[in-house]
């Protein structure tokens, strides 16, 4: 069976290693863990991996973030994956750094990236990975915060985040979207 795994971030090395690329920066660690590098392609990069009989893709889209829906549209159509085999890895601002949340399905929250995959799908009904990037910014440095680079403690902390969202993924194909749910979203966040 396979899965779309898709990222969300934005091109260029002014975004890298920025709280809104965390999507970006969990899928590069899969990627490297895995022994497999990426390639780009249309409307984005992938990855191929292999976990336990499923094929996963991984993708980055290249679309910027307000445009995700249309690589994650493509991509699913490409590789024939159904909506059910999809997961969005996200940041998240009303989530605590570092902690995370897999839902089946929801609203965009105010995410761009969500939101401009919600309008290519025509539905909200796939799996998310929220990782939580906090909301310590001064009123009106929302934008600011997100584009912003980590800051040393919270550097630090992401090699933990991503191989917990890692195990979340492999979960989430392995065991299925409930049981990964039961299993890492009672658990106590950092």
């Amino acid at each position: 069976m396979a899965y779309l795994i898709a990222g969300l971030g934005n091109i260029g090395a002014e975004y890298a290693n920025t709280r809104h690329n965390i999507g970006f920066t969990v899928l590069d660690s899969f990627a490297k863990e895995s022994g497999t590098s990426f390639i780009s392609g249309r409307y984005g990069s992938t990855a191929e991996i292999s976990l336990r009989g499923h094929k996963l893709v991984l993708l980055k889209p290249s679309t910027y973030m307000n445009l995700s829906g249309k690589a994650v549209n493509y991509w699913l159509g490409a590789g024939k994956i159904k909506e059910e085999n999809l997961l969005v890895v996200v940041d998240d601002l009303a989530l605590p750094f570092g902690s995370m949340r897999l839902r089946k399905q929801g609203s965009d929250g105010g995410h761009n990236g969500l939101k401009s995959i919600n309008e290519c799908l025509g539905n909200t009904a796939y799996a998310r990975l929220r990782i939580g990037i906090g909301d310590n910014f001064n009123k009106g440095g929302q934008v600011d915060y997100v584009l912003g680079r980590w800051n040393g403690e919270e550097e630090k902390e992401l090699p933990f985040i991503t191989d917990r969202a890692v195990e979340i993924i492999k979960a989430f194909v392995t065991v299925g979207a409930d049981c990964a749910m039961n299993q890492f979203n009672k658990r106590q966040n950092p």
